[in-house]
């Protein structure tokens, strides 16, 4: 069997683990713990090492998908999870106060696995009064001399997170 490593990054709160439970087909594991930070006004639990979540392709291929925790005090497992990745899903929070920085921020830190692979990202909570249109992330990604889809996302829909995927994998057959 074919087994395709994608990694799913992004800010704490940004749906991370949401997305891999709207797609899994087996029930995902999570490492939640108790959030004891700033981040307790936004939520009560927070990943602390990884959330996994398979979907199966066929007989022959299964996509294995990573979440990375979104705190960078965790980012020593950041590195971890993307080693022999196949490729990353950026998540963006567009209600944040700078989501364009947040996505490069996640540039910097996977840029090794984006230059060995390909990326796609997914701009969530879109509909709430976002900071950044489209075309400021597609510049962002042109003044690094990237390119990569930017797809509105809500990770809560299987459809969605299913498009990020074969986004992914389209960028992927073409690099």
């Amino acid at each position: 069997m074919s087994e395709l490593k994608f990694v799913i990054t992004g800010t704490a709160g940004v749906g991370k683990s949401t997305a891999i439970n709207a797609i899994s087909d087996i029930p995902p594991i999570n490492t939640d713990a108790e959030t004891t930070d700033e981040l307790q006004a936004l939520k009560q639990t927070t990943t602390v090492a990884f959330d996994f979540g398979e979907v199966v392709l066929d007989e022959d291929t299964q996509i294995r998908l990573y979440g990375t925790p979104g705190q960078e005090r965790f980012r020593h497992m950041w590195e971890i999870i993307a080693d022999g990745a196949l490729g990353l899903i950026i998540l963006v929070d567009n209600t944040r106060a700078d989501p364009v920085a947040d996505m490069n921020m996640y540039i910097d830190n996977f840029a090794e696995l984006i230059d060995a692979t390909a990326f796609v990202v997914g701009v969530t909570r879109w509909d709430q009064n976002g900071k950044a249109s489209l075309d400021q992330y597609f510049t962002a990604l042109e003044q690094r001399g990237l390119f990569a889809p930017v797809i509105e996302t809500d990770p809560r829909s299987r459809d969605d997170v299913v498009l990020l995927l074969d986004s992914l994998m389209s960028v992927l057959e073409f690099a």
